[in-house]
């Protein structure tokens, strides 16, 4: 596969990360709608805005995009297609590159991020019945520290 890129969203519009956003989501069953498409693509361009996204290209096309304030990871969605070959694991690496540690939340229901996660070196620290949630699932904390040399 063509090297990974990852960028700045910058000035980037937030309807193509709302369409990988959409694309991603509708692959879980389980996961309830929340939003609609207009409230998804305000709340992408708000992180925009606040310069929290990043942004994966492969050749020039976009295909995936993480949002992240401080140590705080509030998303990381990847184009159906492209998942298992690398771009998480490339964005997730590009976060981790000066920072300390890291925390995120995820739904207990999504196996496969939870994998990701653990084999990125994040450790599940709590689990809730999902009642602090907007989709009141059952959900878990992840948190990473760098490793002391």
């Amino acid at each position: 596969m063509t090297p990974v890129m990852i960028r700045p969203a910058g000035s980037m519009g937030p309807s193509k990360l709302a369409d990988i956003l959409a694309a991603a989501n509708a692959r879980l069953d389980w996961l309830p709608q929340l939003y609609s498409s207009a409230e998804e693509i305000k709340l992408i361009g708000d992180m925009i805005d606040a310069g929290w996204v990043r942004v994966a290209f492969v050749d020039d096309v976009i295909v995936g995009w993480i949002g992240r304030k401080g140590t705080e990871i509030h998303a990381l969605c990847l184009r159906p297609d492209m998942q298992g070959k690398g771009v998480a694991r490339a964005l997730m690496n590009d976060a981790k590159r000066n920072a300390k540690k890291l925390g995120l939340w995820s739904y207990q229901a999504n196996d496969r991020a939870t994998r990701f996660y653990e084999k990125a070196g994040f450790v599940a620290v709590q689990h809730t019945d999902g009642a602090g949630n907007d989709a009141h699932l059952p959900d878990m904390r992840f948190e990473w520290h760098k490793e002391t040399e």
